[in-house]
C-alpha cells in the first residue's frame, strides 16, 4: 500500500484526508491536538456565544469509519527526506519516526507578533482554543475588575478594550464585544454601565476590512460605529504594555485589555523543510514555504505543501491563507496521489475564488462574492448559514443553530466563563 502522511488535521489536512478515503492507499494522520478546530468561530468562543467543545470535534470521531486511515497524536519536529521519514517529538515511544511515500504538509499558522514577541503574553490572538479563552477571561474580568474598582481613572482604563487589527477577524470581534457590552451585561453590574465601554479598533490601511472593496469597508465601518466601536485607521502601535498602548503618532491609550487580530505567520515546520534535510525549499520573508504549480516542493514531487504554511501564486500575486483556500488545496493534493497511482499526470492546482464574507454584529455583515456585492442582513444570513454547513459534524451545527437563535431572541451569552487563573486588579 502506498504510504501517505498528513500533518495537521486544519482545513487543509482534513479535506485532503477525507478525500484519500477510497484510494489504494495507508493514510496516517498527525497532529498535536486530538482535535478538529474550526477557526472561525473562535471569536464567538472568546466572546462566550459558544463554548470550545461546539466547534472542535475529535480526529478520530471523523475519521472513525475511513477504514484505510489512522490517526496518531504527536507533532513533527525533523524530517528525513532522504529516508523519507518524519520525526517526531515524542521519541520515547515506538513511533518516532514515521514513514511515508508522499508526505502533505498542513502544519497551518500561528499568530505574529512584527517581531515583538513580548506583546503575546499582553495581547492574546486567535488561533487556538486555549488563545480563545485566554481573551475570554481577559474580557470578561476587565468588567468584574472595574465593578470592584473604586478609583475613575482605573476604572475607565479597565472599561477601555483595544483591537490590533481590523481584517475580518479583528472586525467580527469588535462587533461581539460590542454587542456584549451594550446587550449581554447592560444589567448585571450595579456600579459600572457596561454599554459605556470605548472599544477601540486600529488598523494600519485606511480602511477596514483592507481586502475588501471600499465601499463595503465604509460599510462595516458605520455598522461598527453604530455598535459603538471607534475605528481608527491609518494608525500602527509602537508599544504595548500591561497599562497602556502606544501609537505611532505617540498617543498612549490607557488600556488594561488589549486584543491581538493584526496578523499570522505560518507554522515553524517550515524552517523545518528549509533545513540542511531539505535544501530545495525555499521561503519567502515571511517564512511560507515556496510550492510548485502542483503544490509540491521544488526537487521533492513527493512532499506536498498546502493551507498557511504554502506560498503559491496564482495571477501574479500570493493566494490568501484562508480556509477555502486550504479546503481546495488539500483536495486537489489527495486527487494528485490517486492520479499519480493511476499513472495520470494533473494539472497545476487552481484556486477558485467563491468570496469572501465577515459578519459585524446583529443582523449586519458585508459579502464579496465576486460580482455580486452586498450587506446587511442578507449578507448576515449568508454568512450564518455558509458557516453552519462548514462545521465538520451534524450534532455541532444542531447546537450551533440552536445557540445563535437563543442568542438573538435573548440577546443572552450562555458560556460567558472567567477559566484559568485569577489576575488581580493591578492598581
Amino acid at each position: 500500500m502506498h504510504r501517505v502522511v498528513i500533518l495537521g488535521s486544519g482545513f487543509g489536512g482534513l479535506h485532503a484526508a477525507q478525500a484519500l478515503r477510497r484510494g489504494p492507499v495507508d493514510l496516517t494522520v498527525v497532529d498535536r491536538r486530538n482535535f478538529h478546530l474550526f477557526q472561525p468561530l473562535l471569536y464567538q468562543v472568546a466572546t462566550g456565544s459558544l463554548s470550545p467543545g461546539e466547534i472542535c470535534t475529535p480526529i478520530r470521531a471523523i475519521l472513525r469509519k475511513q477504514k484505510n486511515a489512522r490517526v496518531l497524536l504527536g507533532e513533527a519536529t525533523g524530517l528525513d527526506a532522504a529516508g523519507r521519514r518524519v520525526i517526531l517529538a515524542d521519541g520515547a515511544t515506538s513511533c518516532d519516526t514515521l514513514r511515508y511515500d508522499t508526505l502533505i504538509v498542513a502544519t497551518g499558522a500561528q499568530n505574529f507578533y512584527f517581531g515583538n514577541a513580548s506583546w503575546q503574553e499582553i495581547a492574546p490572538g486567535l488561533k487556538s482554543i486555549e488563545d480563545a479563552t485566554a481573551m475570554r477571561h481577559k474580557i470578561l474580568y476587565a468588567f468584574e475588575a472595574a465593578e470592584r474598582d473604586p478609583d475613575p481613572t482605573r476604572r475607565r482604563a479597565w472599561l477601555t478594550f483595544v483591537i490590533v487589527g481590523a481584517g475580518p477577524t479583528g472586525v467580527e470581534l469588535a462587533g461581539a464585544l460590542a454587542e456584549i457590552a451594550r446587550d449581554t451585561l447592560r444589567h448585571d453590574f450595579r456600579a459600572i454601565h457596561p454599554e459605556e465601554s470605548r472599544i477601540l479598533l486600529l488598523e494600519g490601511s485606511p480602511h477596514v476590512l483592507p481586502s475588501y472593496p471600499e465601499k463595503l469597508s465604509m460599510d462595516a465601518e458605520q455598522s461598527l460605529i453604530k455598535l459603538g466601536v471607534l475605528p481608527r485607521t491609518n494608525v500602527r502601535v509602537t508599544a504595548i504594555d500591561q497599562a497602556s498602548v502606544t501609537l505611532d503618532s505617540g498617543e498612549r491609550i490607557e488600556t488594561r485589555t488589549v486584543l491581538w487580530a493584526a496578523g499570522v505567520a505560518p507554522s515553524g515546520f517550515g524552517k523545518v523543510l528549509a533545513s540542511e534535510f531539505l535544501p530545495a525549499a525555499l521561503l519567502d520573508k515571511q517564512g511560507h514555504v515556496m510550492v510548485s504549480p502542483d503544490l509540491t516542493v521544488p526537487g521533492h514531487p513527493e512532499i506536498f505543501v498546502i493551507g498557511d504554511l504554502a506560498h503559491f501564486e496564482q495571477d501574479g500575486k500570493a493566494i490568501p491563507g484562508v480556509a477555502p483556500v486550504a479546503m481546495q488545496e488539500g483536495r486537489y493534493a489527495a486527487e494528485a496521489i490517486l492520479d499519480r497511482l493511476r499513472g495520470v499526470t494533473r494539472p497545476p492546482f487552481h484556486y477558485h475564488d467563491k468570496g469572501s464574507l465577515a459578519v459585524i454584529g446583529r443582523a449586519a455583515g458585508v459579502a464579496d462574492l465576486g460580482r455580486l456585492k452586498f450587506g446587511g442582513m442578507l449578507a448576515w444570513l449568508a454568512w450564518l448559514f455558509i458557516h453552519l454547513m462548514y462545521l465538520v459534524q451534524f450534532r455541532n451545527r444542531l447546537i450551533v443553530f440552536i445557540r445563535w437563535g437563543f442568542q438573538y431572541v435573548s440577546f443572552d451569552r450562555g458560556a460567558r466563563l472567567i477559566t484559568g487563573e485569577d489576575q488581580p486588579p493591578q492598581n
